[in-house]
C-alpha cells in the first residue's frame, strides 16, 4: 500500500480525509484505486488523456512526476498538490 497526502481542495472526495492509502503499482493504478473508493478524485488530478492536469502536481517523496505510468516501490509516499492562484 502506498501512503497518499490529498490536497485540501480534494478532501471533499475523502470526506475530510488527507492522507489515505491506496493500492498500486503505479501512480495511475494508485489513483485508479483512489477513484474506486472516491468517486471523481481521479478526474481531478488527470484529464482524459491521462495526463496530470496543468495545475496539479504529483509528488513521489521528494521527486515530481508528470507521468501517471512511473512506477512505485514499497514505501514509496505520493504527494498530490493543487497549484494555488489568485489575484
Amino acid at each position: 500500500m502506498t501512503q497518499v497526502l490529498i490536497p485540501s481542495q480534494l478532501t471533499s472526495y475523502t470526506g475530510g480525509v488527507t492522507r489515505v492509502e491506496a493500492a498500486g503499482a503505479t501512480v495511475g493504478g494508485v489513483l485508479d484505486d483512489l477513484d474506486r473508493r472516491y468517486p471523481g478524485l481521479k478526474f481531478r488530478v488527470v484529464d482524459e488523456q491521462d495526463r496530470v492536469r496543468k495545475h496539479m502536481r504529483i509528488f513521489i517523496g521528494r521527486e515530481e512526476t508528470r507521468r501517471i505510468a512511473t512506477q512505485l516501490k514499497a514505501g514509496d509516499e505520493l504527494l498530490i498538490f493543487g497549484a494555488l492562484s489568485g489575484g
